[in-house]
């Protein structure tokens, strides 16, 4: 309530007309391109018996979430760069700030959960039907879900309740954390913390039980000694190891850091690159390294 400014206004995307239409035509196809990708890859799994098991249950989410992320950020910015609209409400401003942390943080847990799922299905495969049951895959998706609304909704209180009563312009497309705080004419530093120890065990918690799952799916494959269980483990690993190397290497680059060393054009690069690219490159990883799921994409794509 003590807040003066109104709206937010994006800058740093292009305004020479010839680039505008060159970046608008570019960022659309990879729009296009994800939501064709991800929409494939829950088309193939949703029709496919074969493919109705714990690790692509935990993957159509990865995909859910791979359709929201860009859906939450591009129109507005394709929008700016084809009608120079650039304006965005206070509260769509928080609304949209609320909705990518809900997303990205919800993403960074289910990639937790997968890397324990590929845990069980290594080290001890006999067991894996009883231990990843239907009801367990249910509570765990659900609780990423929770847990990243959860973690949204206190990062958005602690960001939106700021006052903003200066400078409207946000050095970036989309309203993010940091080009958000740089706007507050209120002491930040206080919030600033808070958000960084949240986000440090959060993220250093999920890291962890992300390396130490890997960790003993390695010692398994060394126990075994045998070349058969290092193909199997890898074909089994490394889609999701290539997307966790991915996610977390971009999201740690933009979050986990003080305002102070706020880069506006290289959090620009940075940002689309897991806010755009990740998810065109998340179903494309799962399909290239996975023959079921290419048969399963050949079937429906032939039926369609």
């Amino acid at each position: 309530n003590l807040s003066t400014v109104s709206e937010f206004v994006f800058v740093g995307l292009s305004d020479a007309p010839e680039t505008r239409l060159l970046l608008f035509v570019l960022f659309l196809l990879i729009y296009l391109a994800t939501m064709a990708g991800n929409i494939a890859l829950l088309a193939a799994i949703s029709s496919d018996s074969h493919l109705h098991s714990p690790m692509y249950f935990f993957l159509s989410n990865l995909s859910l979430l791979d359709l929201l992320c860009p859906t939450i950020t591009v129109p507005k910015m394709l929008g700016a760069l084809l009608l120079e609209h650039k304006e965005i409400s206070f509260s769509g401003c928080l609304l949209q700030h609320f909705s990518l942390i809900a997303v990205v943080g919800t993403e960074i847990f289910l990639l937790t959960v997968m890397a324990y799922d590929r845990y069980v299905a290594v080290c001890h495969p006999l067991r894996y039907p009883s231990v990843v049951s239907a009801k367990l895959c249910a509570r765990l998706a659900l609780g990423t879900w929770a847990a990243g609304l959860l973690n949204s909704l206190l990062h958005t209180s602690l960001v939106f309740t700021l006052c903003f009563c200066g400078p409207n312009k946000i050095q970036q497309y989309y309203c993010d954390i940091p080009p958000v705080l740089a706007l507050s004419c209120s002491p930040t530093r206080s919030r600033e913390l808070v958000i960084l120890l949240v986000a440090g065990v959060l993220g250093s918690g999920a890291c962890l039980v992300t390396v130490v799952s890997y960790i003993y799916i390695l010692l398994e494959i060394l126990s075994r000694d045998s070349p058969g269980a290092w193909h199997k483990a890898f074909s089994t690993c490394a889609s999701h190891l290539t997307v966790v190397c991915l996610f977390y290497g971009t999201t740690i680059c933009t979050y986990v850091r003080p305002s102070f060393s706020y880069s506006p054009h290289r959090d620009r690069v940075v940002s689309m690159l897991y806010g755009m690219l990740t998810p065109l490159l998340n179903p494309i990883i799962y399909s290239l390294r996975n023959k079921e799921v290419k048969c399963a994409l050949t079937r429906v794509i032939s039926r369609v």
